[in-house]
């Protein structure tokens, strides 16, 4: 996939607490030992606007709002993430490694909540004016390991870390089922070994 800017989007995917935030982290420094320079970001809520939204969507309103609701927020905070942040560190040649991108929304939004997939794709399309990252990392973790996790750390779950585990479940059937439709972008990592396992595994795919 090549696309028209001299930089490169990574975007590291999963269900609730794999280790995206932390493998991140990692695989940043790494990058930066390596003599190339790096932008990490989150969806949502990398950008001003995006924290807004943020709170909206998974904080705000404990009843939750309805699906669609949901999608075009998520839409908005992606628009405005890839217009202001993400594709002019792109330009400048920056590798941008992303918590979250559009895979998130087809399986959120699409097996999670219910939305067809063909609508979901052209707002992706719409908001991210046609910017697809040129590499995917899926953390795959079981889902009941991945809540009991976030349960242990956090005293407040925001929305999607509060749906049962049946919701979850059609989630990570979600991404398994992305990974299988696009296996060169799509690089599914084994989240159940320790940190520094997974970040040399992460490091060669990437680097080497």
């Amino acid at each position: 996939m090549r696309q028209s800017h001299p930089g490169h989007l990574i975007t590291l995917e999963g269900g609730e607490g794999a280790g995206k935030t932390t493998q991140q982290r990692l695989l940043a420094a790494s990058l930066s030992a390596h003599g190339y320079t790096c932008l990490t970001t989150r969806e949502p809520g990398g950008t001003e606007v995006g924290q807004a939204l943020r709170h909206l969507l998974l904080e705000a309103f404990p009843a939750g709002l309805s699906p669609r609701t949901e999608l075009f927020l998520f839409a908005a905070d992606r628009a405005e993430h890839v217009e202001t942040m993400i594709r002019p560190a792109l330009q400048r040649g920056s590798i941008v490694i992303c918590d979250r991108f559009t895979d998130s929304t087809l399986v959120y939004q699409g097996m999670g909540r219910g939305i067809e997939p063909e609508l979901i794709r052209q707002i992706n399309q719409m908001a991210t004016q046609g910017l697809q990252p040129d590499l995917t990392l899926w953390l795959n973790l079981p889902p009941e390991i991945g809540l009991a996790r976030v349960q242990e750390r956090r005293r407040t779950l925001d929305q999607m870390e509060q749906q049962d585990l049946h919701f979850h479940d059609r989630l990570h059937q979600g991404f398994a089922q992305l990974a299988a439709a696009e296996p060169r972008r799509i690089r599914e990592v084994n989240a159940l070994r320790p940190i520094e396992m997974i970040a040399a595994e992460i490091e060669n795919i990437v680097i080497r």
